[in-house]
Parts: C-alpha cells; sequence; structure tokens
C-alpha cells in the first residue's frame, strides 16, 4: 500500500509526465496525418510510453519535406 506521502510526492511528476506525453503525442499525431502514415498514426495512439514513440517517429521515421515540392 502506498502512503499519503509518496503519493503527494509522485503526484506533481505523473502530472509533468502526463503533459509531456501530451504535447509530443500530439506533434507527432498531426505530423503523421498530415504525411498519410496510418501505421504510425496508429502506434502512436494506441501505445502510451510517455513521450518516447513519438519522439524516436520525429527524430528518424516523418517524412522530411523538400522545400519548393509539395
Amino acid at each position: 500500500m502506498v502512503n499519503t506521502e509518496t503519493m503527494l510526492f509522485l503526484a506533481p511528476w505523473i502530472g509533468v509526465m502526463v503533459v509531456f506525453d501530451m504535447i509530443w503525442k500530439g506533434i507527432a499525431l498531426w505530423k503523421a496525418g498530415r504525411n498519410n502514415q496510418l501505421g504510425w498514426y496508429l502506434c502512436i495512439i494506441i501505445f502510451n510510453t510517455i513521450g518516447i514513440l513519438p519522439m524516436v517517429y520525429l527524430a528518424f521515421f516523418q517524412k522530411k519535406i523538400i522545400k519548393g515540392s509539395k
């Protein structure tokens, strides 16, 4: 059983992790949707990885946009 002091200590950290995950997940979902990458879109929605999967997608797997082309 978790005591009250532990809960009071963990609550702010859990809130920070939720906000962190929501920001990264939102950016990655928006980019995956715009790039028509349905597989990545579904994986990012389904798996909760505290922002790790969205960061991997944004860093390595999103389609690169070439300036001057659509």
